[in-house]
């Protein structure tokens, strides 16, 4: 109950930019670093979701400046749009490993990423920062956020979920269906756009959604608790076809989201693990 309330909080203040830094580059360098790093599948989430929301913070932030600054401009004072613009360029890795190593702290796991492994990674790829510049680039993250880091991640959803149809008598494999679970996290994570904009093209029954459409779909696309029933209906019709639609049904009653959103959503996961348009 916690969970879904939190997630309709969330859903009802969407900023209009949600999403926009949750590309697949991006969240394929935050989880190939958080391996190298030997993080846990949570705090890959994690980093993934701070990241996400101490960027569009920052993008409202430099924005407001700019406004602000125009009429300093027109005075021949002030920043213009593309110096603001380098701001965030210039210092987007920086940010990213700064997430990550916060993600790291939150998680309670043993692997903490340290200031000394952090600089390591950051002067391979030639950059020249300092243990101090380090530390204000985590306090800059936790000041924008106004210290908010602790937030719920995807994979909090699945496996509470899991926990309560195993509590309601879903006789299903737990390990195996948690494992396929987390590959196709992953992979919903990796592939997001293209499965919601499949997701999408289902709902409108048509492969050409207008502006307003896909304006609309945003709050689909970040509704934490439709991604986590789709992920566990797609990992046990993989698993074990024979009790997915107990499974549905299941779900359906402990969430409220509907079968037929849990059916189309496992279609669009499945299309694209399968690479077909085969129903």
């Amino acid at each position: 109950i916690c969970l879904a309330t939190e997630n309709e909080q969330y859903l009802s203040k969407l900023p209009d930019q949600a999403g926009c830094f949750k590309e697949t580059q991006i969240v394929e360098f935050i989880f190939l670093l958080s391996e190298k790093w030997h993080l846990d599948q949570l705090a890959r989430y994690q980093a993934v979701e701070l990241l996400e929301r101490f960027m569009i913070k920052q993008v409202e932030q430099i924005c407001k400046s700019s406004r602000e600054n125009i009429r300093y401009r027109e005075q021949g004072q002030g920043s213009s749009w593309s110096s603001l613009k380098d701001q965030i360029y210039d210092t987007f890795l920086l940010r990213l490993v700064s997430c990550i190593q916060l993600a790291s702290k939150l998680s309670l796991h043993y692997n903490i990423v340290n200031s000394d492994t952090a600089l390591k990674f950051l002067q391979s790829l030639k950059y020249s920062y300092t243990k101090q510049e380090l530390l204000e680039s985590e306090l800059a993250v936790l000041e924008t956020l106004h210290f908010q880091i602790n937030v719920s991640t995807p994979l909090a959803y699945v496996e509470l979920l899991l926990e309560v149809l195993g509590h309601n008598g879903c006789l299903l494999p737990a390990k195996p269906l948690h494992q396929m679970c987390m590959q196709l996290l992953d992979f919903s994570y990796l592939k997001r756009d293209a499965i919601y904009d499949t997701l999408l093209k289902i709902a409108i029954e048509n492969s050409t959604p207008s502006k307003l459409q896909v304006a609309k779909f945003l709050t689909v696309k970040e509704d934490l608790m439709l991604l986590a029933v789709g992920i566990i209906s797609t990992s046990v019709f993989i698993l074990n076809p024979g009790h997915w639609k107990q499974v549905v049904e299941h779900l359906n009653c402990i969430t409220g989201v509907t079968s037929q959103s849990i059916l189309e959503f496992s279609y669009a996961v499945l299309k694209h693990i399968v690479g077909s348009t085969t129903p």
